[in-house]
Formats: structure tokens, C-alpha cells, sequence
């Protein structure tokens, strides 16, 4: 068994060392291309600057023989491109596919100084991640990266469900977790073919009244992924990493998507994939907190003092948990905030308002 103390050691002469704390930057939206997409390839240095992530995409929706073309894409378009503050993530192909060794070597050895985070999918267990990890070692050994690359899972299988805590605290590098629904729908044999969101027939029915029992009876579409998202939020927090909501595959039906987009703001996750630009300003408002809650939040924190003992505002009472609950909205708005100037003005304005 591994000791304690090797936890944060390279696992390679010469490789950087681990990070200790994951850093916490603005990944409201993970914005998907396809680098070996001419197309797409020509709107990146326009959607660095609206997005907060951007994900070179090599595994899904590439098609096998496209597999070499959009790897060598991404390359060119790191090599070609300065992000700024966005930062660059890519999607490698499945570990046990024949694509993924050459993905880690040619990415890490080639534009290794250019991405932040390495996209795993279909991850089972932590085993999966110590693979990954010792292999990243020695590639960014042999490339002399002066930093590690970080490690982001996708929760889309039944196994990796039930190993989803040690998943989350198997490597240092470790930087997140996404819920993959359509992948994990197949795993466990759900009877859906939705790519994430609700189901008509996922509900709850009011008791009857009287004898008849179908009239005056409303329903209640419930949420298929609650039980799922609320578990891969309570591992990530447990080891410091970043739990975020994956796919909505219905691009027209933005209403659903904010829906979707907002339980999962709500159980705590950070952020979110968009899958097409109509998502990018969804993902952002969704997961921006609303500048009345951040006013509230500084005027709990700003009466609290050192957050100890108990206060009331406007009739509330608000006490140390509340102090804490605070804290997270307003430091999250601090963060946004230093990207983003609209939202700063609007935070600040906010303040004001409840300050008179």
C-alpha cells in the first residue's frame, strides 16, 4: 500500500509537482468543439472570449475515421491560438479504445503547455484514474512541463457511480467530475433515450379524491439524475475537486435545458457542458449567481463580523451555517466578478441598493 506521505510526490523523475489544492476558476460552461471541424476550428479565438472553458473534443461524435484528424486539429489550433483567461481542456478518447494512448502522447508531448485539463470518460473506478496518472507523469517528464495537467472524470457508468468517492480522491490531479447521462442511461438499462433532463413517465401523482381514481389527480415530472448529481457532488466536495452537470441533448428546448442546468446549480455544481453556442448564455446566467442573492449574501457576511453567534436581518434569523452558506455565493461572485465586468457592475449595483 501506497504511504501517506508519497501522496504528493511525483510519480516520475523529473515530472512537476502535484498540485495540493485544486484552484477554483470560473468553469460555469465547458464549451465542446470539434477541432477537426474546419468550421468550428475558425469560431474558437471568438469563443474564447465568451466562454470559460473551452474542450477540444476527440472521443464522442468523432467518427472513427475522423479520430487522427481532429487530434492533429487541436494541436494547430493550441499552437495557433493565445486563450487569454479561458482556459483549454480536451476529451480524450476511452481508455480502452485504440485512439487514447496516442491522444496522451501526442497532446501532452506537443501542446502540454497549453492545456489545463484532461477529460477521461467512461472512467469505472480509481484504477482507471492510477493509469492516467503515472502515464501523464512520464509524459510531461519527457516534455519538460514545468506544471501537471489535471484529471477530469465522466460519471457514465453503473460501476463508476458506485466507485464515484474513490474516483474523487484518487490522485492529486484530480480536478473534477461531470455526469454523463446517456452513457450511464445505457449502463444501467434505463428506459430512456433522452440525452440527459427529465422523462414524461418519471413522475408522482396526487392522492385521489373520492372514488375515481383518475380525475382532478395533477402530476409531477420528477428529476431522473437528483440521486445521481447529489451523490457526485457530495464525493467532490469530500476530496476538494469541482462536480459539474454534463450534456442537455435537446439544443431547441432551452427552456428544459435551463431547467436542467439550474437543479444542478442549485445541488452544487460549478458548471456545465454546452454543446452548442445557444447553451453558452444559459450556462452563464444559470450558474452566475442572481446579484440580489450576492447583495444578501455580503449584507449576512458584513453583519456577522468573524461569522460566530447570531444575528437577525429583516426578520431572519442568520447564524453561523447561514454565515457559511453566504460565503460560498459571495466568494463565487468575487471570482466571476474578475472575469467578468458586466457582472461586477451589476454585483456592485446590487450592494448599493441594499446598503441604502
Amino acid at each position: 500500500m501506497r504511504s501517506p506521505k508519497d501522496f504528493f510526490a511525483p510519480l516520475a523523475v523529473g515530472a512537476p509537482d502535484p498540485v495540493r489544492e485544486i484552484p477554483a476558476l470560473p468553469s460555469r460552461m465547458i464549451h465542446f468543439f470539434d477541432p477537426g471541424n474546419e468550421k468550428m476550428a475558425a469560431k474558437v479565438p471568438d469563443l474564447a472570449k465568451k466562454v470559460d472553458v473551452l474542450l477540444g473534443n476527440l472521443e464522442d461524435a468523432v467518427r472513427a475515421d475522423r479520430k487522427e484528424a481532429a487530434r492533429a486539429g487541436l494541436v494547430s489550433i493550441a499552437k495557433a491560438n493565445d486563450f487569454g483567461a479561458t482556459q483549454l481542456w480536451t476529451r480524450v478518447n476511452s481508455l480502452d479504445s485504440p485512439w487514447v494512448l496516442d491522444d496522451l502522447t501526442t497532446l501532452v508531448t506537443e501542446i502540454g503547455d497549453k492545456l489545463d485539463v484532461i477529460m477521461v470518460p467512461k472512467v469505472e473506478g480509481a484504477q482507471d484514474i492510477h493509469y492516467v496518472d503515472r502515464l501523464l507523469a512520464q509524459l510531461e517528464a519527457r516534455a519538460g512541463l514545468r506544471r501537471p495537467l489535471l484529471v477530469h472524470a465522466i460519471l457514465e457508468t453503473a460501476s463508476g457511480v458506485a466507485n464515484v468517492e474513490e474516483i474523487a480522491g484518487a490522485s492529486p490531479r484530480m480536478q473534477g467530475i461531470s455526469l454523463g447521462p446517456a452513457d450511464l442511461a445505457a449502463s444501467r438499462r434505463m428506459k430512456t433515450t433522452r440525452v440527459g433532463g427529465g422523462h414524461p413517465g418519471y413522475l408522482v401523482r396526487t392522492d385521489p379524491v373520492g372514488e375515481d381514481l383518475h380525475e382532478g389527480r395533477t402530476t409531477y415530472q420528477q428529476d431522473l439524475w437528483h440521486y445521481t448529481v447529489a451523490r457526485m457532488v457530495d464525493a467532490c466536495v469530500m476530496h476538494g475537486i469541482l462536480p459539474y452537470y454534463g450534456p442537455f441533448g435537446d439544443i431547441r428546448d432551452v427552456v428544459a435545458c435551463e431547467d436542467q442546468f439550474r437543479n444542478a446549480f442549485l445541488l452544487g455544481c460549478v458548471g456545465t457542458w454546452s454543446l452548442h453556442p445557444v447553451q453558452i448564455d444559459i450556462a452563464k446566467r444559470v450558474f452566475s449567481p442572481d446579484p440580489k442573492d450576492v447583495a444578501w449574501a455580503r449584507r449576512v457576511i458584513a453583519a456577522m463580523g468573524d461569522g460566530t453567534g447570531a444575528v437577525m436581518i429583516d426578520g431572519k434569523m442568520q447564524d453561523d451555517a447561514s454565515f457559511k452558506q453566504c460565503r460560498v455565493v459571495a466568494e463565487l461572485a468575487d471570482a466571476l466578478a474578475e472575469r467578468d465586468p458586466e457582472l461586477k457592475e451589476a454585483y456592485d449595483e446590487a450592494t448599493k441598493e441594499v446598503q441604502q
